[in-house]
């Protein structure tokens, strides 16, 4: 496997589970994914979120992608830090993508609109059927 097999298995999973650190704390809530590309994992938050200030504390993450199959299914685990992106044309994406978004009041210029990547790191796949075998990494990024 390799990282274009990372970016179809996140693009077919519509609900990922991301981890981040509060303090000393894990935290860890699904999220709505957005997409993958070559570029690294995108994710949309808003900033009045407790997300927000624990990645701007804290950028290193990790996010939990899994479908349903076979026994238990299968899982992807990507681990990185994140970059903010301040990009208008993104931002103009996600709100097309999205439009519930601007129920919320969200504009591509609302300072509340947060995006997101997760850039650099390393995946790996887990089945039952792997469950006893070494980790096989993906990195990724730079």
């Amino acid at each position: 496997m390799d990282f274009k097999d990372c970016i179809k298995f996140a693009n077919e999973t519509p609900v990922c589970y991301l981890a981040t650190m509060d303090g000393n704390q894990p935290r860890v809530r699904a999220l709505g994914f957005w997409f993958a590309n070559d570029k690294g994992f995108y994710f949309q938050i808003g900033a009045m979120k407790d997300t927000y200030g624990q990645l701007q504390a804290n950028r290193k993450v990790e996010a939990c992608f899994w479908q349903p199959g076979e026994a238990t299914g299968t899982m992807m685990r990507v681990a990185g830090e994140v970059e903010f992106l301040d990009d208008q044309e993104l931002k103009k994406k996600v709100l097309e993508d999205r439009p519930f978004l601007k129920e919320f009041g969200m504009t591509f210029d609302h300072p509340g609109l947060i995006i997101f990547r997760i850039t650099k790191g390393e995946a790996y796949f887990w089945t039952m059927k792997t469950n006893f075998e070494p980790k096989k990494f993906i990195k990724f990024g730079d």
